[in-house]
């Protein structure tokens, strides 16, 4: 449900309603529809709030505020121009045929402000212009051109309402192009608006301690910071007191440099994440902010937000957790290679400051492998493939990778797990907080899954409960070799983990509390988690007041934008693999099917890892492996068809 939705049906104070959302709140006004209770504005009982849903048969559903509650049905003649996906507030009518039935009233969010579309010329030469998501036809008017005289492949960027083209973005023949559609198709923003980058180069450019007195000064702790290669902003930095088996995870202090309601904050909140593609990022804060005073930078100043974890030597478990501003002095920036390479080989030879923090550093890598070890005890591992590709500065892919955890990766995701879980426990899960939540697999889901690995002759016939039959499951998997692929199928079958204000633990991790603390760079949650904290230390109640009543907005409205930027960043993957597929038709490819049915998918097997390929009606099993035939690839929609040349002997699947 929409964020401005949630507001309606708990209740809000005018001034908690974003701008983007004040007319609406004023219509409503207008119209009666909400009331002023306890001083709080709220929806009236008449009225529903809720996504809007069209049937091919042209009649509306808005979804239900509650379980218990039906679908209300709008009729095809009242749903005042509102599309589907839309939110909307309806009014309840006399129910019709003995259903509930409403009116639409109001469309307060649409599913879509524009189209993004091309032109096209179909096989008996009639000229079309097709919306990208959708592959269907769709209208598009330019004053003063016929866009018919506009080149095959035009991409436009078209209002949703009026049909009018609001902007060329290049042809699809381009493939730089691919960076403009797939920011565009998930609402993704490259440049900042003007009064934030001005907002952004007015803050300090260096930290002075004699202007944070009341700052704890730990720069005399030999901090560093374990990141990738090419990390322009480092979140996070990490120390470890052997002496008293105490960890400090020392994490960017945002909030102290973006307040409530600012330019730079509203602009956060409206990406909500950074969103990576290969070449580039597209940070949710200023790079002037977030990779110069808010970046933990080596051999300087900042200021950090701290969680301190003391840790019983015997049984790893937290003995006391403490949370409070500091400033730190970073020593050293590794990368996950360094940290890898000493790990193997050793440290000989090195001296100086990298030698001092190894005496913390290497004892704390022993530490983390037993945390990780005891966590599994509850949670998972799961070792699903991850693909990562390369592209040249004509955007063309030239390469993939397929990522994998390495034992510096576990040492700074222990670390964060540990700070991230000290963060959520100071709460009490009553709607108090954001919280990192994932829920246990619903039945359905499991039923299919175990029914989808019995065709590969998987079974498992004695479980307790859900964590024991995924570790059966996994267990029978790796005797099969066939680990990475069944993991991938029990992520597929698990809920997604999102952000709430009730929590219900994470299941995946096996953990009761969880949230997110240590990004507040790239995730907005994180901030939000932040400023909660630093109400308590304080006792700011207003600014508390004003985040709790807001919070249940907050986790929909994050936990929204997350899914939209992995979405933006599957889709550029999606269309560069489209582009070098177009440059292999008709060639021949091993693959292994990773989805059997009417419409089965395969992997495609050789150089260029991760490719996802469709193929319809072969008989074939879930992964059987095959030879395949690159005979279609939409690069407009990120498609890439494939006929079957023939299945592979159990001889030949072992040489692949």
């Amino acid at each position: 449900m929409s964020p401005f939705a949630i507001q309606l049906i708990n209740g809000c104070l005018s001034s908690d309603i974003e701008q983007e959302d004040q007319n609406s709140f004023q219509a409503l006004q207008q119209l009666g529809a909400i009331e002023e209770v306890d001083g709080l504005w709220k929806l009236k009982s008449i009225y529903r709030v809720g996504r809007l849903y069209i049937g091919n048969d042209g009649k509306g559903y808005v979804e239900a505020e509650f379980k218990e509650q039906r679908d209300l049905l709008i009729e095809p003649d009242d749903l005042w121009g509102a599309k589907h996906g839309d939110v909307v507030v309806a009014k309840r009518i006399i129910a019709r045929r003995g259903r509930a039935s409403g009116k639409v009233q109001l469309i307060i969010e649409k599913a879509y402000l524009y189209t993004i579309a091309y032109t096209h010329r179909d096989e008996s030469g009639n000229f079309l212009i097709l919306n990208i998501r959708t592959g269907e036809p769709t209208h598009a008017v330019m004053e003063g051109m016929d866009i018919k005289a506009f080149k095959l492949g035009t991409v436009l960027k078209v209002d949703v309402d009026t049909d009018k083209v609001l902007e060329v973005m290049g042809t699809l023949d381009d493939p730089k192009v691919d960076e403009k559609i797939s920011l565009a198709l998930y609402e993704r923003e490259d440049e900042f608006p003007p009064e934030c980058v001005t907002d952004a180069l007015d803050v300090e450019l260096e930290v002075t301690k004699e202007e944070h007195p009341d700052r704890v000064d730990l720069t005399h702790l030999d901090f560093c910071t374990i990141d990738p290669v090419t990390a322009k902003d480092f979140d996070d930095a990490i120390y470890f007191d052997m002496e008293t088996h105490t960890l400090y995870v020392a994490i960017a202090d945002v909030s102290h440099y973006v307040p409530f309601f600012t330019n730079i904050d509203k602009e956060a909140k409206k990406r909500g994440f950074t969103t990576y593609f290969p070449h580039k990022s597209f940070p949710m804060l200023p790079r002037e902010l977030s990779e110069n005073i808010c970046s933990l930078k080596p051999k300087v100043d900042r200021l950090a937000f701290v969680a301190k974890i003391e840790l019983d030597k015997t049984t790893l478990k937290p003995l006391k957790e403490e949370f409070f501003e500091a400033i730190i002095h970073s020593k050293h920036r590794f990368n996950y290679d360094n940290i890898d390479d000493i790990l193997e080989n050793g440290s000989e030879g090195i001296t100086g400051a990298i030698a001092q923090i190894l005496t913390w550093l290497l004892p704390l890598q022993k530490i983390t492998v037993n945390l990780h070890n005891e966590r599994l005890k509850h949670g998972f591992d799961f070792r699903s493939e991850e693909t990562k590709i390369s592209i040249d500065a004509d955007h063309i892919l030239v390469d993939t990778q397929i990522e994998t955890g390495t034992p510096s990766h576990s040492l700074i995701e222990e670390c964060m797990l540990l700070a991230n879980q000290a963060a959520a426990k100071r709460f009490t899960g009553e709607g108090d907080s954001i919280f990192r939540i994932h829920e246990p697999p619903q039945l359905a889901k499991t039923e299919a899954l175990l029914a989808d690995l019995a065709t590969i002759g998987l079974y498992v016939e004695e479980y307790e409960d859900s964590p024991s039959l995924i570790r059966a499951i996994q267990k029978e998997a790796a005797k099969m070799n066939l680990t990475s692929e069944v993991d991938a199928m029990i992520i597929k079958s698990l809920r997604r983990a999102s952000y709430a204000a009730h929590n219900v633990g994470h299941f995946g991790l096996g953990f009761s509390h969880y949230s997110h603390f240590t990004s507040p760079i790239r995730r907005y949650s994180d901030l939000i988690l932040h400023r909660l904290i630093k109400t308590q230390l304080r006792d700011e109640a207003e600014e508390a007041s004003y985040l709790l009543r807001n919070i249940e907005p907050l986790c929909a409205r994050v936990s929204e934008l997350e899914r939209e930027a992995t979405k933006a960043e599957w889709d550029f993957r999606d269309r560069k693999f489209a582009r070098w597929a177009a440059q292999h038709i008709g060639e021949v490819f091993d693959a292994e099917i990773i989805e059997a049915d009417e419409s089965a998918k395969a992997v495609l097997l050789g150089d260029i890892k991760g490719v996802t390929v469709y193929l319809k009606g072969d008989d074939v099993m879930l992964f059987d492996k095959v030879r395949v035939m690159i005979n279609e690839a939409n690069i407009a929609q990120a498609i890439i068809m494939v006929e079957l040349v023939e299945k592979l002997s159990k001889e030949e699947m072992e040489l692949v």
